[in-house]
């Protein structure tokens, strides 16, 4: 039988908007939904860590996290 010890997600995101924009109207909506994705795993309590974070020239941000995946414990992973 076998048993999951610790389990860990790591992703890029990309966040970025649908439609044209001006670049500083971009820049807002794209941190405002980065920030809302944030908080809500905040209230779900979901442990992450994020590993990188970079702007891009469009305006975007790609993001690289650590997570907890589907409730497993996670171990290890999120204390490097």
């Amino acid at each position: 039988m076998k048993r999951i010890q610790a389990a860990c997600l790591e992703q890029t995101v990309h966040f970025q908007v649908r439609e044209p924009m001006p670049p500083d109207v971009v820049a807002a909506a794209v941190r405002q939904e980065y920030d809302h994705y944030r908080d809500l795993m905040d209230r779900r309590r979901i442990p992450y860590r994020i590993l990188e974070e970079a702007a891009q020239p469009d305006g975007s941000l790609v993001i690289k996290i650590k997570k907890q995946y589907n409730n497993q414990p996670v171990g290890p992973y999120l204390e490097e």
